[in-house]
């Protein structure tokens, strides 16, 4: 039996969860958030229902992995460090370098290192905790999964912009996408929901969350995405704008005197989407529960949905037809209303409801009619699985760790 973490290190957060595998029990999972911010917050579920909380300031994310590795001994989750024999981290950008999960190296960090400009917000962070947990865990199989890594697949056509094809050969410029360990596992749950093979099927799972995106998906490979060069484009998201007309840009900062595209980049992640619409908030709950009384907040809705609609019927007609859709992430597993609204847009592919599977609330299950001509699904997604269970095959295929 192996004990196997899965690490996702952002700017100022470590989350992670301890699995045994091959049975892929959880045997804990947390969160360190707030690092290097006053008020540093550190919860661990573990056990049966056991949950420790500590609030105090943790200076950096080499502290932050100390401070775990100690409570997971502390806690009697494990007894030595050497029990767990595999960590995987989560990397956001893997640019053309990468097209599938790899043990860390020398050579993987540099490369990492050389792209950190296609997610500079995250690729730093991605770093510090796989050199952290190396340090502590020296013996363990290091490994890195890109949420870029499944969009390789695309076919030129649809990862390409039409601009100078020199800056794609000079520069990479060109559609990533992000959300891939999330839509890989889905499709793969949504082929076991089926009961057909995943190389059989013309899927397009939908990641709706604070961070949303689409995908493609045709012979169990990346077909097309949302998301672009950054995740910025695609669908309205919480604060991301999603699509927008690059001569707007120009005709804004003209405008309102914004002389530096970096705070016209900012306010297009941070302050636009969802919460620059409604004016309430970033989150699809509190926009919701306002939506009958606030018409920016009935707006940020509808134009979502609309997004959503549009990619699915975009990706109809590119694949030549879908066996299933997918909802999954914050606002896809849980929010039965978003999933109707887009269901009932959809009605004119022969979409049907299940009214009662669609309001339940936990696990995966079809949430369309019998009759349905598209099959329509729920699946919570698990990324941290999906981790777990890379590392392990690079483990069994005895690579160098």
């Amino acid at each position: 039996m192996d004990k196997v973490l899965a690490v996702n290190s952002g700017s100022s957060s470590l989350k992670f969860k301890l699995f045994e595998m091959p049975s892929e029990e959880v045997i804990a999972s947390g969160l360190i958030e707030r690092i290097a911010i006053p008020g540093s917050q550190t919860t661990i579920k573990y056990g049966n229902g056991k949950v420790y909380k500590h609030q105090g300031t943790v200076k950096n994310h080499g502290e932050a992995v100390n401070n775990l590795m100690e409570l997971l001994i502390s806690l009697g989750i494990i007894e030595k460090y050497s029990e767990i024999t595999g960590v995987g981290h989560r990397v956001v950008a893997g640019g053309e370098y990468f097209s599938k999960s790899v043990v860390v190296t020398d050579e993987v960090i540099q490369k990492i290192k050389n792209i950190t400009e296609l997610a500079p917000l995250h690729n730093p962070a991605n770093l510090i905790g796989i050199q952290a947990f190396k340090e502590m865990l020296p013996d363990a199989c290091s490994v890195v999964v890109f949420d870029t890594a499944f969009h390789q697949t695309m076919p030129e056509e649809n990862f390409l912009y039409s601009v100078p094809y020199e800056w794609y050969e000079k520069l990479g410029v060109r559609r990533y996408g992000a959300h891939g360990t999330s839509h890989r596992y889905v499709a793969g749950e949504a082929a076991k929901l089926m009961g057909r093979p995943l190389k059989d099927l013309k899927l397009v799972t939908c990641h709706l969350g604070a961070g949303s995106s689409l995908c493609a998906i045709k012979n169990g490979k990346s077909f097309d995405t949302s998301m672009g060069f950054t995740p910025l484009t695609g669908v309205t998201m919480a604060t991301r704008s999603g699509d927008v007309d690059v001569s707007m840009i120009a005709f804004v900062m003209d405008k309102l005197g914004i002389n530096s595209i970096s705070e016209m980049v900012y306010t297009l992640n941070k302050k636009s989407g969802l919460a620059g619409i409604s004016g309430v908030s970033s989150d699809m709950r509190d926009i919701l529960a306002v939506s009958h009384a606030k018409h920016r907040a009935r707006l940020a809705i509808d134009i979502f949905v609309k997004d959503i609609v549009k990619y699915i019927g975009q990706y109809y007609f590119e694949m030549g037809g879908i066996d299933g859709i997918v909802f999954t992430a914050g606002i896809g597993e849980n929010s039965a209303v978003i999933r109707k609204m887009i269901m009932e847009r959809l009605s004119f592919m022969n979409i049907t409801i299940d009214n009662e599977k669609n309001e339940e609330q936990d696990g995966a299950t079809v949430i369309s009619g019998e009759d349905s001509a598209i099959t329509m699904m729920k699946i919570p997604t698990n990324e941290e699985l999906m981790i777990a269970r890379d590392v392990m095959e690079l483990k069994s295929k005895k690579s160098k760790c």
